[in-house]
């Protein structure tokens, strides 16, 4: 599918609603979050979001030619909060930019981030296969974390970055030996939290996420955001994957709601 998008001035995207229409629509993904216009939900409070995540064996990563996509095997789970279903977990995958000040999809009061987490869950409740729920309005929920540059590596991502040299071609794919459990990547206590309706920020663009943003900023080093920009996004150009990340978009009369009250 990265035919026909990518993120440069030609098929960036100012130009996806070419060859996907979804892209136009009224519910897309991300958005600049407002933290004085979110909604205190205390009913969120009530019903505690839990992440049951188990740890991957021979987790495979590959190059996508977009970012670095982790595929998932086991049977983990997120559910409660501002989910009426269970959600299993199908990949992550990360966004970064060029330099420090940029990179995050999701921005907070105006301010960007240097990268930005994606973990990808289809409902395993209604449908057999994220296939089938991907297009779906209850389809699909996604976990964002926001990272911010620190002097120390982060060591939940270290596995990730030391496997980048095996795939830093296009559609190259590489198995991390050792175990790795993709709850190590979120906060600890996940109950502070942005949430909202909206889409897939690459194409298609379904509008089919009920997405959760954490609050919590985790840390991520230099040294291994210089590793993400060593990516190659194609054999042919040998360019590489930076500024992989859509700019926000309008609310559209939707909705921010948050589990904490930030004034």
């Amino acid at each position: 599918m990265c035919a026909n998008w990518g993120y440069s001035s030609s098929d960036g995207p100012k130009t996806w609603h070419k060859h996907y229409p979804h892209a136009s629509g009224k519910k897309q993904s991300p958005i600049d979050i407002r933290t004085k216009d979110a909604k205190v939900d205390r009913s969120l409070r009530g019903n505690s979001l839990y992440v049951s995540y188990g740890t991957e064996k021979d987790m495979e990563l590959q190059n996508t030619g977009a970012s670095v996509k982790a595929s998932i095997k086991g049977n983990s789970m997120i559910f409660g909060g501002p989910l009426k279903d269970k959600y299993r977990l199908e990949q992550f995958h990360l966004h970064w930019g060029s330099d420090h000040s940029k990179g995050s999809e999701h921005t907070v009061d105006g301010h960007s981030f240097a990268a930005e987490l994606h973990l990808v869950h289809w409902n395993a409740d209604r449908y057999p296969t994220f296939k089938e729920a991907v297009d779906k309005e209850d389809g699909l929920a996604v976990l964002g974390v926001l990272f911010k540059v620190s002097s120390k590596d982060n060591a939940s991502l270290d596995p990730i970055c030391k496997s980048l040299q095996n795939i830093s071609q296009k559609d190259k794919t590489c198995h991390i030996d050792e175990e790795f459990n993709p709850k190590k990547m979120i906060p600890e206590s996940p109950t502070d939290y942005w949430t909202y309706p909206g889409s897939l920020t690459t194409p298609p663009c379904f509008e089919s996420v009920t997405w959760i943003v954490f609050r919590e900023i985790a840390e991520i080093s230099e040294n291994q955001l210089n590793c993400l920009r060593t990516m190659k996004n194609s054999e042919k150009q040998g360019q590489t994957i930076v500024n992989n990340y859509r700019p926000p978009l309008p609310l559209n009369g939707r909705s921010v709601r948050a589990t904490f009250d930030s004034s």
